[in-house]
């Protein structure tokens, strides 16, 4: 069996935060507490807990699990967003990612604009980004909405710029969370086509969704989390068949052995 080296490397992955419980939750209530001596009421989260997995070079590895599970958490790890409380996350290539619809988009300019930050923040010079306007604009099919305000966008039309400005980045490793959850069936037939061309480029993935159908025909291997735990990993339909079976007995179907 040819060994294929790591794009992306988790080990021991925790993150914690806290969650500030305060009904007025502001910076001039934190200071007023500190002022008077009092505590600001926080409640710590442990969002991941000892995760460890490795996603191969030119392989998917899809992401499933609960509400609350962890998911969207690793994601930022991944992506850098978030640092660890304890671990490593090792990344070899570049990466970009969607990880949250329209998240960087500035409203007040319009997709064309938009576009062209987007690919300058991904690293691409004015040149690369003219070279493949066309490309993107074609697939995002906003029409003569690419030179409007994105405040006049529907949620739709947010999804499909973001999604195509993300995988026309030629990105090595592309992380995605619920992005093929929007749009309507022609753009999800046209997003998963985009996908597997990418993986047929050798692009390395990481997927997010509920949609255990596009899970099972994109990636390579699944990971289950849940509660910040890493359940299973193994082969997409073992880990999903195991996932769809854990939702009808609930918690008490994962037993300490799991962990």
């Amino acid at each position: 069996m040819t060994h294929v080296d790591p794009a992306i490397i988790v080990d021991d992955l925790h993150i914690t935060y806290k969650v500030n419980l305060e009904r007025k939750n502001s910076l001039k209530n934190a200071l007023v507490k500190g002022m008077k001596g009092e505590k600001v009421n926080y409640r710590e989260v442990r969002a991941l807990r000892g995760v460890t997995f490795d996603v191969p070079k030119g392989q998917c590895t899809g992401v499933i699990g609960a509400n609350g599970a962890g998911k969207s958490t690793l994601m930022r790890a991944v992506a850098g967003i978030l640092p660890p409380t304890k671990g490593r996350i090792e990344i070899d290539g570049k990466v970009s990612t969607l990880l949250a619809l329209g998240v960087g988009f500035n409203t007040a300019l319009t997709g064309r604009e938009n576009v062209v930050l987007g690919g300058l923040a991904a690293g691409l010079t004015r040149a690369e980004v003219k070279a493949k306007f066309d490309e993107i604009a074609a697939f995002a099919d906003l029409g003569d909405f690419i030179d409007m305000p994105m405040r006049t966008y529907s949620s739709g039309m947010f999804s499909r710029l973001a999604f195509s400005v993300s995988v026309h980045m030629e990105p090595d490793i592309l992380i995605i969370d619920e992005a093929l959850s929007a749009g309507d069936a022609k753009f999800k037939e046209r997003a998963g086509q985009k996908m597997s061309e990418l993986m047929g480029t050798a692009g390395t993935m990481l997927l997010v969704s509920h949609a255990l159908g596009t899970i099972q025909e994109l990636s390579d291997e699944v990971i289950w989390l849940h509660k910040g735990r890493l359940i299973k990993r193994g082969e997409p339909k073992e880990i999903c068949d195991a996932y769809l079976e854990f939702l009808k007995v609930g918690d008490d179907s994962i037993v300490m052995e799991d962990f």
